[in-house]
């Protein structure tokens, strides 16, 4: 007898899309708890540059996996796919609905399909070349390594994501597979999850890019300058040091670039991982797209989202 999955809702897109709001509505609606899918914003002092949700935001339904990590530990995707199968199984043991909601489509695309990364091989002593190589030659060097092993890898990975290229290469080197390939094998079969995936996207991307303008100049009135100072000084690992916003503002803080032309980097930096996320996200078959409408028609936008979780039948 098959066992019964567990049904999950999962809200995704883009930067600044909008998808806090319509997850906490739909945690609302249906009794449900909100697991962030979002690389950066497990980080306890990373709040404002990660746009992470506040209490306010939150309007009393439970968030998980944000803002509980010191800066001084790195996180990988194994570790999140692991926190995550937990908490969504707790939450399903309460009689509650599991909502994932996040733009790292990483985690989310390995969480729907049961993706087992294996980290007890890893080559620590490879991975130490590798981001030498990189501190030695450049990130871009190092990604064109990777792109000879795995066009497809390279494709989908920025070449300052140090993080993820390392890991890529690490992978090729030690399997003799390209990264994308031992990703797929590594597929255990069915995620246990009956999913209903809601996509947010745009029709008209300059919307969505100024959304992004708006919510950067609004970080920087939060603090963003100077928790990325803290940043600076808290001597972080690779992993939260590859936030969008700081990096950008880096050469500011060292007193290399003016902080006007800093907050451009971050607006455009945006604007680019922003389109990275709607490709990550429009090949998921799986995911149903909802476009994001202007607010005067959000209560709509609410009940197509409703009427789409109905189809479903995860519930």
């Amino acid at each position: 007898m098959e066992e019964e999955k567990i049904p999950l809702l999962v809200v995704c897109g883009p930067t600044a899309s909008g998808k806090t709001a319509l997850a906490v509505d739909l945690a609302l609606e249906y009794g449900g708890e909100v697991v962030s899918a979002d690389s950066m914003q497990v980080y306890k002092d990373m709040s404002v540059i990660t746009a992470r949700v506040t209490e306010e935001e939150m309007r009393g339904v439970p968030h998980h996996l944000t803002g509980f990590l010191p800066l001084s530990t790195p996180f990988s995707v194994a570790e999140y796919l692991e926190l995550a199968r937990k908490t969504i199984e707790d939450i399903h043991s309460r009689g509650r609905l599991p909502i994932i909601c996040g733009g790292t489509g990483l985690y989310i695309s390995s969480l729907l399909d049961g993706v087992v990364f294996d980290e007890e091989g890893a080559d620590l002593m490879l991975r130490a070349e590798l981001e030498q190589f990189a501190e030695q030659n450049g990130r871009h060097a190092l990604w064109e390594r990777l792109s000879a092993l795995d066009p497809e890898a390279a494709a989908l990975i920025h070449e300052n994501n140090l993080i993820r290229v390392v890991r890529a290469l690490e992978v090729c080197i030690r399997t003799g597979r390209p990264f994308t390939e031992q990703k797929r094998l590594n597929l255990r079969g069915n995620a246990p999850y009956n999913a209903c995936v809601l996509r947010l996207d745009f029709e008209d991307r300059a919307k969505l890019y100024e959304r992004i303008n708006l919510r950067v100049d609004e970080m920087l009135r939060e603090g963003m300058v100077e928790e990325a100072r803290r940043v600076f000084d808290s001597h972080a690992p690779a992993t939260a040091r590859q936030a969008i916003g700081y990096k950008e503002l880096l050469p500011y803080l060292e007193g290399e670039a003016e902080l006007e032309e800093c907050v451009g980097r971050i607006k455009l930096g945006t604007r680019r991982y922003a389109k990275r996320q709607l490709t990550w996200f429009r090949r998921m078959a799986q995911a149903d797209t909802l476009y994001v409408p202007d607010k005067s028609e959000y209560e709509n936008f609410c009940e197509n989202a409703k009427n789409t979780i109905a189809k479903s039948k995860i519930m």
